[in-house]
């Protein structure tokens, strides 16, 4: 029986999808809309054609291609992923300088025809998918909340800079408070240390006098007006305002996050690892799909974290190696803070680690040389369904 390839260029409202036979032949090109009616007809036209023998494979893994993905597999169809950049590099091998959708789409089903090296590309079961988005939103936040401390030093360095000195806002929250209500030397000096620290003791923030008592002290040392302070303590008071709006979102979705990843049934397996936390498994368990069924081998887990380095050798220079380009930023973050946390709370760990460092390594290459060593543990892990057991972490 013949084979067939169906290749979808996958987009935000439109995909295109072209499918060819064993020699290459276009059967089908067709542009069609993200819609679940749509791509079922898609799905069924495609099956009719191909009498059953065919192989999808597209060039995103989420996002647009989202529910095309979670049609294919409620379909039972397999499924393999190119990476967009793979189709780019690809596609400058065929005749013509010309780039349209149907010709990504011929592209990667011609890809899917010659190449046996693609992954399989299976959904995520709704935990770990439901922990990817989380994950991703809490990321967002985090970056908003750092823009907005940033914003907010700036503009209290313009005309405030005693109280700007003052504190480590980013880890103060009684700070931040403050600057809800006093923005201004002559507003904490009106008040006083007594009244200021009892309104921040009311907001429930701790070390209340200290706090009152450092900017008072800070409101002492300026008796100058700056002319562009009204402006800049209205807009010193909305970004605090903004902190401490943000601060409450990302505590929310902490808990909603370690509240869902504790139901995952790989949950208690990685926690029982030195430096995985609920959050940090949470990512890793949402980069991973929640599980390690299509990662063949630890080096391929490791190589998809980004922790496995490639040569670039050429006539007589060998040895020299580099990050790979294409690899999961979150699950390479998720590998590398965990195994940082782990080389300062866990012996065996901070042993390999310093091992590294007597080598000759500095601190960011030991860290990562210690996340590779645990890829191997958290996939033996995986696999056998087991917790972590004490030595594992050979050094």
């Amino acid at each position: 029986m013949s084979r067939f390839w169906a290749g979808v260029d996958a987009g935000k409202h439109h995909h295109h999808c072209v499918l060819i036979d064993d020699d290459g032949k276009h059967v089908l090109s067709r542009r069609v809309p993200n819609d679940e009616h749509d791509l079922l007809n898609l799905i069924g036209e495609v099956h009719e054609l191909s009498r059953g023998a065919v192989l999808w494979a597209t060039d995103q893994n989420h996002g647009g291609a989202a529910l095309l993905i979670a049609l294919l597999a409620s379909h039972g169809q397999e499924l393999l992923y190119i990476p967009g950049r793979t189709v780019h590099h690809a596609a400058r091998t065929y005749r013509g300088d010309g780039k349209t959708d149907a010709k990504d789409a011929a592209v990667i089903a011609d890809q899917a025809r010659m190449r046996r090296d693609l992954q399989e590309l299976r959904s995520g079961d709704a935990i770990s998918s439901s922990l990817r988005i989380l994950t991703a939103r809490r990321a967002d936040l985090v970056t908003d909340r750092s823009r907005a401390f940033n914003r907010l030093r700036a503009t209290l360095l313009e005309y405030f800079p005693a109280l700007e000195a003052a504190f480590d806002y980013a880890n103060t929250r009684a700070a931040v408070v403050l600057l809800t209500r006093y923005q201004t030397a002559a507003g904490l000096r009106r008040a006083g240390k007594k009244r200021v620290a009892g309104w921040l003791t009311k907001q429930n923030c701790r070390g209340a006098d200290a706090i009152a008592e450092a900017a008072v002290t800070a409101a002492q040392a300026q008796f100058t007006v700056i002319g562009s302070e009204a402006v800049s303590a209205d807009i010193v008071s909305a970004l605090a305002v903004e902190i401490e709006r943000l601060n409450e979102s990302v505590q929310s979705l902490d808990r909603q996050i370690e509240t869902l990843f504790r139901t995952h049934p790989r949950a208690d397996i990685l926690l029982s690892l030195p430096g995985f936390g609920p959050r940090l498994a949470a990512e890793f368990i949402g980069a991973v799909g929640g599980g390690i069924e299509s990662i063949e081998s630890a080096d391929r887990l490791a190589g998809i974290a980004g922790l496995a380095p490639v040569p670039r050798d050429s006539g007589r220079i060998s040895g020299n190696h580099h990050r790979p380009h294409r690899y999961d930023r979150r699950l390479l973050r998720a590998c590398y803070l965990s195994a940082q946390s782990a080389a300062r709370y866990c012996p065996r760990s901070r042993a390999y680690y310093e091992k590294k460092r007597a080598e000759g390594k500095n601190h960011k290459q030991a860290v990562l040389a210690l996340a590779r060593r645990r890829i191997n543990v958290i996939w033996a892990m995986l696999r056998d369904n087991q917790p972590y057991r004490i030595g594992e972490i050979a050094t």
